[in-house]
């Protein structure tokens, strides 16, 4: 089952292509909403298209900002200055993926991915 994603502006062609290529839908923030949009219209938007939003924005895994209970699914990539990381994030990413290939399974979540691991809340 194909997976519905928001890519927030800040994710890069070769994030937004793996999922893709993984037969996943993504839709574009330029596609959709102002690049410079505030976070709560990012989110808002994710919602809207029935999405689960991609950042590699840090604040949204604050859980206080952004409960997790009250959207669709957040991946927040956690690069952190290390761009090197991103293809085993990909990698690890898309495992993940396609193990949980229902929509509702990230409803209500929070899905931190590192290099090394994926931390769900």
């Amino acid at each position: 089952m194909s997976l519905h994603f928001f890519a927030d502006h800040c994710v890069s062609t070769s994030v937004i292509q793996a999922l893709r290529d993984a037969g996943h839908s993504v839709f574009l923030l330029r596609d959709h909403i102002a690049k410079d949009s505030e976070d709560g219209a990012v989110v808002t938007k994710a919602q809207e298209l029935d999405a689960i939003l991609v950042s590699l924005n840090g604040d949204f895994s604050d859980i206080v900002t952004f409960p997790p209970s009250r959207f669709k699914g957040i991946v927040a990539i956690q690069v952190r200055n290390h761009p090197e990381a991103i293809p085993a994030m990909i990698r690890r990413l898309r495992s993940y993926l396609s193990a949980h290939t229902d929509q509702e399974d990230y409803d209500g979540k929070l899905f931190l991915v590192e290099g090394h691991r994926i931390r769900i809340r």
